[in-house]
C-alpha cells in the first residue's frame, strides 16, 4: 500500500518558535535539533523538518496505518550526505521516502509511505 503526504511551512513561523525550549522539546529530537543547530540559520532547517513531520503524519492517518502519531515520534535524521531520512518510533514495517526543500518564505515536504 503507497500513501502519499505533503506539507508546507511559513519559515518565519518556526524563526518565532525557535528559541521556545517547550515547542523543541514537543515536536523535534535532539539529534533534529542538534543537526540543524549545526547551520547558520538552524531555523530554516527546522521548518523543513517540520513539514516533513506533517507529510508523514498526514500520509500515516489517510492511509489508517496508524490511528494516531505524534509529531516527536516521527525523526527527520540526514544521512552523512545530508539527504533526509525517517525514522518513525513505535510504528514498525514502514518505509517512508521525503523530499524536503525550502526556498524565500517556505519549507515544503513530499512524503511517499510504503506498508
Amino acid at each position: 500500500m503507497l500513501s502519499i503526504g505533503t506539507d508546507i511551512v511559513k519559515i518565519d513561523r518556526i524563526k518565532s518558535l525557535y528559541k521556545d525550549s517547550k515547542f523543541l522539546n514537543k515536536i523535534f529530537s535532539s539529534l533534529e535539533v542538534e543537526y540543524c543547530n549545526s547551520h547558520k540559520e538552524p531555523y530554516i532547517h527546522l521548518s523543513g523538518k517540520y513539514a516533513a513531520k506533517e507529510a508523514v503524519k498526514k500520509a500515516l492517518l489517510s492511509a489508517k496505518i496508524v490511528k494516531t502519531i505524534k509529531l516527536i515520534d516521527i525523526e527527520v535524521l540526514n544521512n552523512k550526505d545530508k539527504s533526509p531520512y525517517i525514522k518513525l518510533i513505535n510504528v514498525n514495517n514502514i518505509k517512508c521516502n521525503v523530499s524536503i526543500s525550502h526556498d524565500g518564505d517556505y519549507a515544503i515536504a513530499f512524503v511517499i509511505v510504503e506498508k
